[in-house]
């Protein structure tokens, strides 16, 4: 906690004697006259920030080599692999089944690795391997074993970067470095589509290959590029040494945890955090309505095909993709931001899933160009609803620390399997209107809203009787769960 001291005297505070004996064999004790705290912090958290933003770049290689199928299957993916039906969406959402059968078991690994940085940085080797190895797949069928195996490897990832972040920030700094981590979503889907649209407009033909190969190819073989240099760029867990940190700032990265640790001391853990988390009604039904809100979210796995609809070429259908996601991208950093100023939730995730709802209504109600193009900048909105809830979940199970990564991992994984059933969601024979697919759509967002708005009246109900309580017995404000 930030009003902890670092410093003073060797007696000034009890809340330290429990894990005095800890402290004191890991070295963790400062000394008082030679470091100024708020310098030294102020300069390790800046520190932390350059390395969230390579994070970043992960992230959004992450994305890209699982999206970039939508703007392979504009250039004859289906055609030269003889796909027909719904087999697209099966490619689709098979991705999905590997990630989250790997989620919580790569987590296991992560939280017993000294060195997370290697092991990322080789998960991510790995994928970029596969996402080449897509480039030369002669069948249907060979595709579809590469992007089952592509979502297994990529599960890593997400979960592992989110703990990562964990290891390093104190809960009052958290919330807005996962909503500037998720960003690279937007980011992704932004420059994902310039990219692919270089790609594909320049290389159809080269040495033989169609564009699409190229696509996979190349978009691998960057990825490899940035898995080496994270090798060095990732961060590991403060206990590890580090280049990159002055001995002050390594001790201090140790005590901020510790002192987390300190805060929690009073928290008597009596099962295991993941039991916990399975017996907390709340982690299913938050889960559920994020499964939901994805679920609506589903036509980013489908953006080229509804730029497309406007009937333009494939490489202008897949520049015209990049306007309303860095649109996307702006409004994410404002909203996150506000909504952590203000202390607000509910609103801030409520407001952008309204604006999604209305690019749904707007795109089945004219084939209209300039309307249907407006629609898709108001559709990108919906991502920054799910940055505001995910950061809501972290700060509704943030008591123990235990049950919260847990609580975290179950929500993930029961909101990702959103995209398995819903890549179903867009069948080619739907389009090019896709009126039934943005029907569902909306259900599915405003079944989420709803869920969530019961959410939030059991948590203020929750806040009203702990007040209660604490005037009765005449106790200081104690915790407040934010709505």
């Amino acid at each position: 906690m930030s009003d902890l001291p670092l410093l003073g005297s060797v007696d000034g505070s009890s809340r330290y004697d429990a894990t005095s004996s800890r402290t004191s064999d890991d070295s963790l004790t400062l000394p008082r006259d030679d470091i100024d705290r708020p310098i030294v912090e102020k300069r390790l958290l800046r520190k932390l920030d350059l390395r969230v933003a390579f994070l970043v770049v992960v992230y959004i290689m992450n994305i890209m080599d699982r999206a970039n199928i939508a703007a392979a299957r504009l250039n004859g993916l289906e055609e030269d692999l003889g796909m027909t039906g719904n087999q697209f969406n099966t490619l689709t959402s098979v991705l999905y089944v590997g990630y989250l059968l790997m989620q919580a078991p790569s987590n296991m690994i992560l939280h017993r690795m000294k060195r997370p940085s290697l092991y990322l940085s080789s998960c991510m080797m790995t994928w970029a391997a596969i996402t080449m190895c897509m480039s030369a797949v002669p069948t249907y069928h060979a595709a579809l074993i590469l992007r089952f195996w592509l979502g297994f490897v990529e599960a890593a990832f997400f979960p592992g970067a989110i703990f990562l972040l964990s290891r390093w920030y104190k809960r009052n700094e958290l919330g807005l470095r996962t909503a500037l981590f998720y960003c690279g979503s937007s980011v992704s889907n932004a420059f994902g589509a310039l990219i692919a649209s270089g790609i594909l407009g320049g290389l159809d033909g080269k040495l033989g290959f169609t564009a699409w190969r190229w696509l996979f190819f190349v978009e691998g073989a960057l990825t490899i590029v940035v898995a080496v240099s994270a090798v060095w760029a990732l961060p590991d867990f403060p206990s590890t040494p580090s280049v990159w940190l002055l001995p002050d700032e390594q001790t201090l990265a140790k005590r901020r945890m510790e002192e987390e640790i300190v805060a929690k001391i009073e928290h008597k853990e009596k099962s295991s955090g993941l039991l916990e988390a399975l017996m907390d009604w709340r982690v299913i039904w938050l889960g559920v309505a994020l499964h939901l809100m994805l679920s609506s979210m589903s036509f980013t796995m489908f953006f080229p095909t509804l730029s497309a609809t406007m009937g333009y070429s494939a490489t202008t259908s897949l520049l015209l993709c990049a306007p309303p996601w860095i649109l996307g991208t702006a409004t994410s950093f404002v909203v996150a931001r506000h909504s952590d100023v203000t202390g607000d939730r509910f609103w801030h995730i409520v407001g952008p899933l309204l604006v999604a709802i209305a690019g749904f209504i707007l795109a089945m109600s004219t084939m209209n160009t300039a309307v249907r193009y407006l629609s898709l900048f108001f559709m990108a909105q919906s991502s920054v609803a799910y940055v505001v809830a995910l950061t809501w979940a972290m700060n509704t199970f943030s008591q123990s620390q235990s049950k919260r990564a847990a609580a975290i991992a179950l929500i993930n994984s029961l909101a990702t399997s959103g995209f398995i059933s819903s890549s179903y969601f867009w069948p080619s024979s739907w389009g090019p209107s896709y009126v039934n697919s943005y029907l569902i759509c909306i259900f599915a967002t405003v079944v989420s809203v709803a869920m969530l708005w019961v959410f939030r009246r059991h948590l203020s109900r929750c806040n009203e009787a702990a007040e209660a309580e604490e005037q009765v017995l005449g106790l200081p404000e104690g915790f407040r769960y934010l709505l």
